[in-house]
């Protein structure tokens, strides 16, 4: 792939995220990486390289139009994607990526889409070594890489297997149109029922009851004696506990396992005073919304009133928000570790396009150097793809990413 004009090309440029990643790329990537931009209006794109005032090719291609798509896609070594939903403008994208063994990276957090990438491409992206990895941005990295670097602290530092890993999320910021349009298609789809599937993205193999009962979501407020204060089910749990599962569940084909019988979970923190009111507030407003996603006669009310595809939150709500993602490993024997992964910005816009960018970087950049050597591919995660690759470029970018005993 080194004869391919672009290193890099970031479809989806003139969105609300979309944006934001020219603006990433302009300050933050190398002068030597050749990168270009990429959607369907031309005049959109102008705008914005006028906007972040960069000189960097435009490529034009409605994702509906495979030969457009295919022309873009064979001219560089990692597309970059932000054009959501991606089950609805995705699909061209990632079949171009794995024809032309092209890596791909997203921020979708569609996990019936995804799955079906799984069953169309894994194998022949395997074989070839290519690596189409969904789900970089806040879905589903703070996850993925977090539960990653705890389990590897067990095995490598104590010498113990991880028995489990449970993560808390705490978080500050906006909301912008296109997660929430995703978030419509999904339950507009008649994919929906696969969401409470805790396997979904897991290669085909039998769960016994006991384990899909023992990985299931939550679905009521709790306290929560590791941590000593109230918790309640995170909105995003369903999406990352899956990128999880499949992480540890490609390590294990991969002989270097997370642990026998290994399980995962999720939740929002919440600090006192009145940590049990929030949490038991928080889950009820959480289950009208999804209720409310259910039903379109009702979300039809709503919608006007919500951020629209293309908007987002102001740059000062972006600036000062933030996540925080702690999370409790324990070994076969009882030890417990504490990982932390936090920066500062607003978890959907700020953090998701570093995630993202970085993302594409490292398979730019440090190929020979991620996770199982260059003939590595398929369907990936962020910990199976990039791993500690992304984890130090992300350490170099500002954000936090630790682990130690307690």
């Amino acid at each position: 792939m080194s004869d391919r004009a672009y290193d890099v090309v970031l479809y989806g440029a003139s969105g609300f995220v979309g944006k934001q990643t020219v603006q990433y790329f302009a300050r933050h990537a190398p002068k030597h990486v050749r990168w270009a931009i990429a959607g369907r209006n031309h005049q959109k794109l102008e705008a914005v390289r006028a906007e972040v005032g960069i000189e960097v090719d435009l490529l034009i291609a409605d994702s509906q139009d495979q030969q457009a798509v295919d022309k873009i896609v064979s001219q560089t070594r990692v597309l970059l994607t932000t054009a959501g939903p991606f089950s609805l403008y995705g699909n061209a994208l990632v079949d171009a990526c794995v024809r032309f063994k092209t890596h791909y990276v997203d921020i979708t957090g569609e996990t019936p889409w995804i799955r079906t990438l799984i069953d169309r491409y894994h194998t022949q992206a395997a074989l070839e070594g290519t690596r189409i990895i969904p789900c970089c941005g806040f879905d589903s990295v703070p996850s993925d890489l977090g539960t990653y670097l705890v389990v590897r602290y067990l095995q490598q530092e104590l010498g113990m297997s991880c028995k489990t890993v449970k993560a808390y999320f705490q978080a500050n910021g906006g909301l912008n149109g296109g997660t929430l349009a995703s978030g419509f298609n999904l339950y507009d789809s008649a994919q929906v029922a696969q969401i409470s599937d805790p396997f979904l993205l897991n290669p085909p193999e039998r769960h016994t009851a006991t384990e899909v009962e023992q990985n299931r979501d939550p679905q009521a407020p709790s306290f929560d004696s590791d941590l000593n204060t109230w918790v309640a089910p995170f909105f995003m749990g369903p999406v990352n506990t899956r990128i999880v599962r499949r992480s540890s569940a490609l390590y294990d084909q991969w002989q270097e396992p997370y642990g026998s019988d290994f399980t995962y979970q999720e939740y929002f923190k919440f600090d006192e005073p009145l940590a049990g009111l929030k949490a038991a507030s928080f889950t009820a407003g959480l289950a009208l919304f999804s209720g409310i996603l259910q039903f379109p006669q009702v979300r039809s009310i709503l919608q006007p009133f919500l951020p629209q595809p293309g908007s987002g939150p102001s740059e000062q709500t972006m600036n000062e928000g933030w996540f925080s993602c702690e999370l409790v490993g324990t070994a076969t024997e009882g030890r417990q570790v504490r990982g932390l992964v936090r920066d500062q910005g607003d978890p959907g816009n700020r953090a998701t396009v570093k995630f993202l960018c970085e993302s594409a970087l490292s398979l730019a950049l440090q190929r020979d150097a991620l996770p199982g050597g260059q003939a590595r591919g398929g369907i990936l995660t962020p910990a199976t793809g990039l791993g500690d690759v992304l984890v130090e470029r992300l350490r170099q970018a500002g954000m936090t990413l630790k682990v130690q005993t307690i």
